[in-house]
């Protein structure tokens, strides 16, 4: 076997690329987040791992809501200065143009071509740096040029992946084949 170990580190590569939203002491605040994933298909659910101290976290314990907000690749380097400073001393409220859905305290940003409102069912805390946040999806928005037949297209979104431990940003890249089909061509030996 000519396998490297590389230890425990979170290596399901690549990371998606979202926007992390949630009202902070009354103001809308963002930050870039890559551990995030679906956990439950009906009702939709998403799970995200999000530092303790982060102040976007406050906010998410105040208001028990936030949302995913998923950014284009012309989003690039927005995207990656949310990341990089803090709401506590940045307003980044105003880097966007922000709209609000069912909860009325998850903030969402208007250029990304989707948006997830969630709700918070559980914040775990099992001991790492992270709290473990599940929420369950109120209610998703696209901006309409993005839709194919009524679902987000990943081609006209134009999202972004992130390798983590070398710090890089990469497009998704081309088409590969229909799920739950090409797989019918394989045979098994």
């Amino acid at each position: 076997m000519n396998k490297v170990k590389l230890g425990n580190k979170p290596m399901l590569y690549p990371y998606p690329v979202v926007m992390l939203g949630a009202n902070v002491e009354g103001k809308a605040n963002f930050m870039a987040l890559g551990f995030v994933g679906i956990t439950n298909i009906n009702p939709g659910m998403i799970a995200m791992g999000v530092a303790k101290n982060h102040f976007t976290t406050l906010g998410i314990q105040e208001n028990k809501t936030f949302s995913i907000n998923l950014p284009s690749e012309d989003m690039l380097k927005v995207t990656d200065y949310v990341g990089i400073v803090s709401g506590e001393k940045e307003d980044k409220s105003k880097l966007f143009n922000v709209f609000y859905g069912e909860t009325q305290t998850a903030p969402m940003i208007e250029e990304c071509p989707l948006n997830m409102e969630c709700k918070v069912l559980e914040i775990l805390d099992l001991g790492g740096v992270d709290y473990i946040i599940i929420g369950e999806i109120i209610e998703n928005y696209a901006r309409e040029s993005v839709l194919t037949d009524g679902n987000p297209d990943v081609e006209k979104m134009n999202p972004m992946v992130f390798s983590m431990f070398d710090n890089r940003y990469f497009g998704i890249g081309d088409y590969l084949g229909k799920g739950w089909s090409v797989g019918r061509e394989f045979e098994a030996k």
